[in-house]
């Protein structure tokens, strides 16, 4: 057993608590919490107290690209047709075994930020392999594209081989989850075989969408920088009619409580009814937003609307060093959240979008010891102190109470 004492320890799901204590199980789990005098003190317990922190709920990446580490500062193309390019020359560069190392050093970084869980995304298959052979806890969803050519029975045969190899890693907290990429790189039938594949086989499923403004124009009227690549591989307009990246979505059966949208930057009032009527939740990732798009995402909308909403760093590759707290900085601006509904976006909030509330994501009983101690000022509430915060006020991370930085 665990017994943890701090300053402050802040539940999420309740008060903070002053002078308190975590009793975390054998199993991993919280036994107990709350103020220090009234938490038990088995005598066979490991103590540890830590001196100026918060013990937060450990934070949830809704949104990360883990097999992209290391290529930080490397994809400098300020139009976003291009920078991926240079993504995709880069990842041409890199051995599988050089993936695998780059998403376990991806997965460490991550604890080294006080993140327990992880939603990522990516085609290698090294990050759901990297969080098998670590114990991490997260959902790994494997990409597919077929940039609208070729026939989707192929691309879809070739993906389910390649999702039933991957299945071996899905044990203990990490699950496979599929991802159709985007709009301008999926077709009609791919996204509604791969969304059919999803519900048949029970895993959540994971797209970017209404990312960039070209992507819009893609599906408007065939304009823009998509289209004109598809344009010279002979692809043909892809909509009869004019119709919004969400709609698209909806229209190939793609959204559902299962599905987790990244970026959704270019929307509008119905395509957020639209999200909330199928139960679908929000990856906000503002940094990456205005870092490639120079725009922010109508999150307030999505929170007025009653999304579920959780917080993402993309890819160091697009902002690095990966900061979530950074993140919930800029979505307080735009969203009006006080510290404790901010705080809340990072940990519960994120494990409501992935579906994992009932686990991780607040320090209840019972739930794993997914813990974060933060260094704190005594000037400030605890709140507001773990909001001022960086990776490098991170004084230690657990995950299911097994100290992992």
């Amino acid at each position: 057993m665990l017994r943890i004492t701090a300053p402050w320890v802040i539940p999420v799901d309740g008060a903070a608590i002053s002078e308190g204590a975590i009793l975390v199980d054998t199993q991993g789990r919280i036994a107990a919490v709350g103020p220090d005098i009234a938490v038990p003190r088995p005598p066979d317990a490991e103590q540890q107290h830590m001196a100026d922190a918060a013990i937060i709920p450990g934070l949830v990446n809704t949104h990360a690209h883990l097999e992209l580490t290391g290529f930080a500062g490397q994809a400098d193309a300020p139009e976003f047709w291009n920078w991926i390019k240079q993504i995709i020359a880069l990842k041409a560069g890199r051995t599988p075994e050089e993936f695998f190392l780059a998403a376990q050093r991806g997965i460490r970084q991550s604890w080294a930020a006080g993140v327990t869980t992880i939603c990522d995304m990516g085609n290698t298959g090294s990050v759901i392999a990297a969080l098998d052979d670590l114990g991490a806890s997260g959902v790994a969803h494997h990409e597919v594209f077929d940039l609208h050519q070729g026939d989707a029975r192929d691309t879809m045969k070739r993906f389910s081989r390649e999702l039933d190899d991957l299945a071996r890693h899905a044990t203990g907290r990490v699950t496979i989850g599929v991802s159709p990429h985007a709009p301008y790189t999926v077709s009609g039938p791919v996204y509604r075989a791969t969304a059919e594949l999803a519900r048949a086989h029970g895993v959540p499923i994971a797209v970017h969408i209404a990312e960039p403004a070209d992507e819009t124009a893609l599906l408007r009227d065939f304009t823009g920088s998509f289209a004109d690549f598809l344009k010279s591989r002979g692809v043909a307009p892809i909509t009869a009619a004019p119709i919004s990246p969400v709609a698209w979505l909806e229209h190939h059966d793609v959204l559902s409580p299962r599905t987790i949208c990244a970026h959704a930057i270019h929307t509008d009032a119905a395509d957020a009814t639209l999200l909330a009527r199928h139960g679908a939740a929000i990856a906000h990732c503002p940094r990456s937003n205005r870092h490639h798009h120079h725009a922010d995402a109508p999150i307030a909308r999505y929170a007025d609307t009653g999304l579920r909403i959780g917080l993402g760093t993309d890819s160091e590759a697009s902002v690095a060093p990966l900061d979530l707290l950074a993140e919930a900085r800029i979505a307080r601006t735009l969203t009006g959240w006080n510290a404790a509904e901010t705080l809340r976006a990072l940990t519960l909030g994120g494990a409501e979008a992935l579906n994992l509330a009932a686990a991780t994501g607040s320090l209840s009983r019972g739930k794993w010891a997914d813990l974060a101690a933060i260094r704190v000022e005594a000037t400030q509430t605890p709140e507001e102190a773990v909001l001022a915060g960086s990776p490098a006020d991170v004084l230690a991370t657990w995950l299911g109470g097994r100290r992992v930085h």
